[in-house]
């Protein structure tokens, strides 16, 4: 196994990330791998919270709160005379348990910090679903976490130029789990206005959308910073789940209730893809290869779409 590491992190310097995770197939534990990423694919994102990993009142709170997956954050939520205390306090902490079904995925310093290496290995072996690095630019910042920490899904944050320029290459690396999008660092880095409509960012988040999609990622919108306007969270959310993003990343549990609504199926969604399943079967066997629902016509692609949403429906039942 040893050996298949080696060949395969030597295959990394000098070809595509295409190759490299055809060449992952030579290790033992790829079955385990697709289990990790097929577990990540089925559970719900509809809101993943950032909480503050020095924060005890904030850590213990969360373990109520109606989110799908909390980002337990110690990078940009944590002081620099704080960061080595909050990860001691987050590690006791989640060894401790009691966050349920939620996804547990924890924010560490970037490896061009002081703090970032040491972030990591605290957790190797930790009951976490993810490990989330900051400003991720290249399939090289991935492997080199993926070393760092075995057997634990791997997250990136999308929130610069580069990111989204290699979003692809990022997205392929065997191990990768989901992405992240940093639109305020992004806003930043691409010197944006900000607009409503986010049209400023609307490349950036569609090259990590199609990238995502590419190679079955998991990919979460942004944070929308004004915690109190509820219209304007509502409307970004609603934005974010038609332009295909899995989920919503929120700064305060005030924010919860509108975007776990925003990105689940509505009863209307539901009643009307029982409708076209049934009416597809009905006309499959008629030896028909489509059907026709509320005057439209229904494919085998449309009921792909069907029962995937209606799977989306029973896998949120489950976490309540």
């Amino acid at each position: 196994m040893r050996g298949a590491q080696r060949l395969i992190s030597a295959l990394r310097k000098f070809y595509p990330c295409e190759l490299v995770r055809f060449c992952g197939l030579l290790r033992n534990n790829v079955a385990e791998e697709k289990n990790q990423m097929t577990q990540v694919a089925n559970r719900p994102y509809r809101s993943a919270l950032y909480i503050p990993g020095s924060k005890e009142r904030a850590l213990e709170k969360a373990k109520g709160l109606a989110c799908d997956a909390i980002l337990f954050d110690l990078e940009d939520a944590v002081a620099p005379d704080e960061k080595v205390n909050a990860r001691a306090l987050l590690k006791e902490t989640l060894a401790q348990g009691g966050y349920g079904n939620r996804a547990k995925i924890v924010r560490v310093n970037g490896f061009d910090t002081q703090w970032g290496r040491d972030d990591v290995a605290a957790f190797v072996g930790a009951d976490i679903d993810g490990i989330l690095l900051p400003k991720v630019e290249s399939a090289a910042m991935v492997e080199e976490l993926a070393q760092a920490i075995p057997d634990v899904p791997l997250w990136a944050m999308m929130e610069t130029p580069l990111g989204m320029l290699n979003a692809a290459e990022i997205a392929a690396h065997p191990r990768m789990a989901g992405f992240v999008m940093g639109t305020n660092d992004l806003a930043k880095e691409l010197n944006t206005r900000f607009r409503a409509d986010r049209l400023p960012m609307m490349g950036g988040l569609h090259m990590c959308l199609i990238a995502a999609r590419a190679y079955g990622v998991i990919c979460l919108d942004g944070v929308y910073n004004a915690f109190k306007d509820e219209e304007g969270l509502k409307f970004e959310c609603e934005q974010g789940r038609d332009m295909g993003f899995d989920g919503k990343t929120l700064i305060h549990p005030a924010q919860l209730e509108i975007a776990n609504a925003a990105f689940a199926p509505s009863e209307a969604e539901i009643d009307l893809a029982e409708r076209q399943i049934a009416a597809f079967e009905e006309a499959e066997a008629k030896g028909e290869g489509v059907a026709v629902v509320d005057g439209k016509i229904v494919e085998n692609l449309h009921i792909v779409t069907a029962r995937a949403m209606l799977a989306k429906a029973v896998a949120i039942k489950a976490l309540t």
